[in-house]
């Protein structure tokens, strides 16, 4: 799937052009619906070429070639399409994007100036970085997750090669304490130990610092005093990392992945809720908020959005509406986010489904 730069790319590249755009629900599990994607979409394209003869004639050459694009980049599906949707973007001279995603997405077809852009915003979460790790105090395993798939990308061993500490390391003497600044080989490996645990904690939080980097999540494992020195440094990640006492170095790959998609959705809650509860006390207090439509439109046409808050209600709605509100997002380079679950009930109830965290308040 596309990532947010990649998606930001493409819409700015083709702005100006006219595209075909073209999502697929692709969720049909019954065998007597293995087809039904290919009626919707068939449906989709009749409907969207009557509007295109009605209201601008001299478009349709350009739309039926655009139409034969997509219809031969899923020439090959015969039966169900893979992953939760399929995304096409076509003008008539190329096929630029054509691919599954792994989130459900609304049967829609459009041909405008530019990709209809909203509905893909929640493919997004999908696209960021989940790394997790477990350690103790000698060991490390690190994984990451997107689109999906999980990979095991790091195994750091703290280093164990002491050499032979059975003398004291500054002292002859016996291992009881006499006064002497002496230490005994045992007290002596216990230290070096743990100066090479600390020294791999940190390895690790730096690898993770890189793996996570602006907006990926982090999910940490492992024994309890290893996490706590973890969690120490835990400001590095603002508020993207949880803790999962229940994961541990043995884990297998399957429980990896199922813990980490527990808690990326986790995550994700508790991110939109304290990023909207920011919304929504700066703009009661006339800061660097905004909520609903007309106070959002304002803020993106002085340029002042720094993120946009939409709801999947809204979207829908109001689908024109929310197109020119990401699309315009995304050209000032700013970052949009779809809200969920009890997130979007609270925009959807304080702000028509849309809102904004802003650059400067007016």
């Amino acid at each position: 799937m596309l990532t947010r730069d990649e998606l930001v790319g493409l819409y700015r590249s083709l702005s100006g052009r006219k595209v075909l755009s073209a999502y697929i629900d692709a969720g049909q599990t019954d065998p007597a619906e293995r087809r039904a994607w290919s009626t919707a979409l068939d449906g989709g394209f009749a409907d969207e070429r009557r509007r295109v003869q009605a209201d601008a004639p001299d478009d349709l050459t350009g739309f039926d070639a655009a139409r034969a694009r997509i219809d031969g980049a899923l020439a090959g599906e015969k039966a169900f399409l893979h992953g939760r949707a399929w995304v096409g973007f076509s003008t008539a001279d190329d096929l630029v994007y054509a691919e599954s995603v792994a989130v459900p997405m609304p049967d829609l077809v459009r041909w405008e100036d530019g990709i209809r852009v909203a509905p893909y915003v929640r493919a997004l979460k999908q696209a960021r970085v989940v790394v997790a790790a477990m350690a103790d105090s000698r060991k490390a395993r690190v994984f990451t997750y997107r689109d999906g798939a999980l990979e095991e990308v790091l195994d750091l061993i703290a280093d164990r090669d002491f050499g032979d500490l059975s003398d004291s390391v500054s002292s002859k003497r016996a291992g009881t304490f006499s006064g002497s600044r002496g230490e005994t080989g045992t007290d002596a490996a216990r230290r070096l130990k743990d100066v090479s645990a600390a020294r791999m904690q940190t390895e690790l939080l730096d690898e993770l610092e890189k793996l996570t980097g602006r907006e990926g999540f982090l999910v940490l494992g492992g024994t309890t005093e290893v996490v706590t020195a973890l969690i120490r440094e835990g400001d590095r990640f603002g508020n993207r990392w949880i803790e999962r006492p229940s994961m541990h170095l043995a884990m297998s790959e399957a429980e990896v992945k199922d813990e980490i998609e527990e808690a990326a959705s986790e995550l994700t809650r508790r991110t939109q809720e304290a990023f909207l509860d920011e919304v929504i006390d700066a703009a009661k207090s006339r800061g660097h908020g905004c909520l609903g439509v007309q106070e959002t439109m304002d803020a993106l046409r002085e340029g002042r959005v720094d993120t946009l808050l939409l709801t999947r209600g809204f979207r829908e709605r109001e689908g024109d509406v929310a197109d020119h509100l990401v699309g315009t997002a995304f050209e000032q380079g700013g970052w949009v986010e779809e809200l969920s679950e009890a997130g979007a009930e609270r925009l959807d109830a304080e702000g028509e489904g849309v809102g904004a965290r802003l650059r400067y308040a007016t």
